[in-house]
């Protein structure tokens, strides 16, 4: 990789060397992926995991678009015989992109204005003189400009002329719009009030609180800039900003006068720097600076929405599970769906517990529910958290409670599941069943497997993000794939079980060569090695390279084919069983693990010619054959019984479940209709600005109830454990 790009992206990565930098970019246009390289060349890149090197990877996207904008602009100047040898080196210099177009500004082609006018007409030597600050008297040297019978038949059109190169030119000066620039960013207040219709528009308030605000723009923290977009969007809001202008004429004073003694000259250069911070310079600086601000926080809610998602994925699957699932509605009845442990589905029902039904179907609801439960051997019911979901879990309750044995329900989000039970996959997949029937078998799965079935929905619909219907497409799709593909790809996925959707986002793996292996699979049968890929077409030598590793096969004929291990470094994994003295077949016996524990790493490392990181990670493989990172998140809450929001009371301690993180807080299901807010300030004693340090999506925490507005149907909760209360 070149030396200058590799230099310039180390500027901007605090935790990477230039050497390992320049490793990865290698790796990177080798055509190897990011999972590939975090798992399997920690020696040539120092053991960076995906978000580093992710990290890496779009910088340097960013230093490549910064190089070609230069270039662009280079040629571009150099084209109009303006390029100077300053110039080019102030370019060449620049680090951002908004200093490249300061400088390119005045070289910009643009539609006529007034200043170009004038500079028509013959005016530009007479604001040279100005600036020049001759002596002599202004008025005579405008005389000489006069024209009575064309462009300019006054003195008064002359001054006017000269008067817009001055404010155009003076817009137009990199340094000027730089310091205004910031300056603007550290002083000056975004200003917010209600418009005259804005009240009518809002009637639900959900801009109350900037209908008269003011805040620094270096406070404002990301979900307020959305919002007040959204509002001003909306037509609920105006938007200002509030600047003391005095700072920036002095500086103006101070940059194109400087200490020179009050004249005719120096009164025009004044009047003319004033107007054009007025109408060029503030206005343009205001709008870069809504635009940055914008950026900034649409980055930070994409980071939230991927952060979240990321943890959503990782969640605990409940293994081994018969699972019921449950798709509340009223009218319609709640649709019933049973899928066995690998997830199957063996059979549907609809019961009709809640009104408007009639009272026979209602009496009736119980018993068939029992009657289900019993026959399939159902363990666990997942209740989806859509329309009618606490009537429907106190109706599971109630039920749950007439059976002699544990049966547990959980609450799942469903966002999505109705949005996937419509696409062509789900029809695909089940086209004898009903879109609401395919959404109960999703909800299901969703607690069987949650990585599993989510990875079949856009991950914009899951329901984790913050404003997230403002955020660039573009953006937020990159940032949620690079999510999925790092949770899927961390923790593998069953050869002969996967769907394709699955195996679209592991390394390597397009959704034509996904398709391919499930189509391999059912002609086939299933997988016995993972050698057998090479005969799946077009899955090439690279694409088998880096997806195989993230590939299982459970019970096939080489246990190695269950591990991490990449079969690459086979020969190695058998060196080191052979040094143990444990076969291939012993892997994961607790005793044998003992013998592989005790190795020597070193002498591993100079028996097998590998590096120490590989060698550490093929020993922890050969120890925990199918090991699921998820095994170590928290598990589901799993429920018996209900709360409304009702039996809430101030100080009560909860249980409950972290559903989504935002910038503000963090909202947890505790059990009743909706979930309760845990504002920033209440997740902790310790001052925090980022909730994401304190709680993940999926966290079981326990909170304690800090006001209920039952009216509002609002929880205000908090982590902060306060004396003497009382406990649910």
């Amino acid at each position: 990789m070149e030396e200058q790009l590799v230099n310039l992206v180390s500027k901007q990565i605090d935790d990477a060397s230039q050497h390992q930098i320049g490793a990865v970019l290698d790796l990177l246009d080798q055509g190897n992926t990011i999972p590939f390289i975090a798992r399997y060349r920690k020696e040539v890149t120092g053991s960076l995991d995906e978000v580093q090197i992710l990290s890496i990877q779009n910088e340097y996207k960013r230093v490549t678009a910064l190089q070609d904008r230069k270039q662009a602009v280079l040629n571009s100047i150099a084209e109009q015989g303006k390029m100077t040898k300053q110039l080019s080196t102030q370019i060449n210099q620049a680090e951002k992109i908004q200093d490249v177009e300061d400088l390119y500004l005045p070289y910009k082609q643009k539609r006529q204005t007034k200043a170009m006018i004038a500079k028509k007409h013959g005016l530009m030597p007479l604001a040279n003189w100005i600036m020049s600050f001759k002596q002599g008297d202004l008025a005579t040297q405008a005389k000489q400009y006069v024209d009575a019978d064309k462009s300019l038949p006054a003195i008064g059109d002359v001054f006017d002329g000269a008067h817009e190169i001055l404010a155009e030119t003076f817009s137009e000066v990199a340094n000027i719009r730089n310091w205004v620039r910031n300056y603007t960013m550290q002083h000056a207040k975004m200003v917010t009030s209600v418009k005259k219709s804005g009240k009518s528009i809002d009637e639900m308030g959900v801009y109350q609180q900037y209908y008269e605000f003011e805040e620094r723009l270096v406070n404002l923290s990301s979900y307020q800039v959305l919002a007040i977009n959204r509002g001003e969007k909306e037509k609920v809001l105006s938007v200002k900003f509030d600047v003391d202008e005095s700072p920036v004429e002095n500086y103006l004073h101070f940059r194109l006068i400087g200490h020179r003694p009050e004249s005719e000259s120096s009164q025009f250069i004044e009047e003319a720097y004033e107007d054009s911070y007025k109408r060029f310079i503030g206005p343009a600086i205001e709008r870069e600076l809504r635009h940055t601000l914008t950026e900034q926080a649409q980055e930070q809610a994409i980071g939230v929405f991927g952060e979240n998602l990321y943890h959503l994925l990782m969640q605990a699957p409940m293994k081994g599970k018969i699972v019921l699932g449950f798709d509340p509605a009223y009218r319609t009845g709640c649709k019933l769906a049973v899928i066995d442990q690998n997830g199957k589905f063996l059979t549907k029902d609809v019961i009709y517990p809640h009104k408007p039904a009639p009272q026979s179907k209602r009496d009736a609801a119980e018993g068939q529910l029992i009657d289900l439960i019993e026959k399939y051997g159902v363990e666990m019911i997942a209740i989806g958290n859509g329309t009618a979901s606490r009537e429907s879990e106190q109706f599971v309750s109630t039920a749950l409670g007439k059976i002699n044995r544990p049966v547990y329900y959980v609450i799942v989000n469903e966002a999505g599941a109705s949005v996937y039970s419509a696409s062509q996959e789900a029809r695909d997949e089940f086209p004898d069943l009903h879109v609401e029937q395919r959404s109960a078998i999703s909800i299901g799965r969703r607690l069987q497997d949650p990585l599993a079935e989510l990875v079949k929905i856009n991950p914009e619909s899951v329901g984790v993000g913050q404003y997230q219907h403002d955020l660039p497409n573009k953006d937020l799709d990159n940032e949620l794939d690079a999510v999925v593909e790092r949770a899927v790809n961390q923790v593998g996925v069953n050869l002969n079980t996967a769907s394709y959707q699955l195996l679209t986002h592991i390394s390597g793996l397009s959704k034509t060569i996904a398709l391919n292996i499930v189509h391999y699979r059912d002609e086939n049968g299933r997988y016995d090695s993972r050698a057998q890929l090479k005969k799946v077409p077009r899955l090439g030598p690279k694409a088998y390279e880096q997806s195989v590793g993230f590939l299982r096969i459970i019970d096939g004929k080489n246990p190695l084919d269950n591990t991490d291990v990449h079969p690459e470094s086979y020969s190695a994994a058998k060196k080191i069983l052979e040094l143990a003295g444990v076969s291939v077949a012993q892997i994961g016996d607790t005793q044998q693990n003992q013998k592989i524990n005790q190795l020597n790493d070193q002498q591993l490392i100079d028996e097998t010619g590998l590096g120490a990181e590989t060698v550490k990670d093929i020993k922890a493989s050969l120890q925990a054959p199918g090991r699921d990172l998820r095994d170590d998140m928290p598990t589901p809450l799993l429920r018996k019984d209900v709360l409304t929001i009702e039996d809430l009371k101030t100080g009560m301690k909860l249980q409950g479940t972290v559903r989504n993180v935002v910038d503000f807080g963090a909202f947890v299901d505790v059990g009743v209709k909706h979930d309760g807010l845990v504002h920033v300030s209440k997740l902790s004693r310790k001052f925090t600005r980022d909730p994401r340090k304190i709680v993940a999506v999926g966290d079981i925490v326990d909170v304690w109830v800090d006001s209920v507005d039952v009216d509002r149907q609002r929880v205000q909760l908090t982590m902060i454990e306060p004396k003497d209360q009382p406990v649910a």
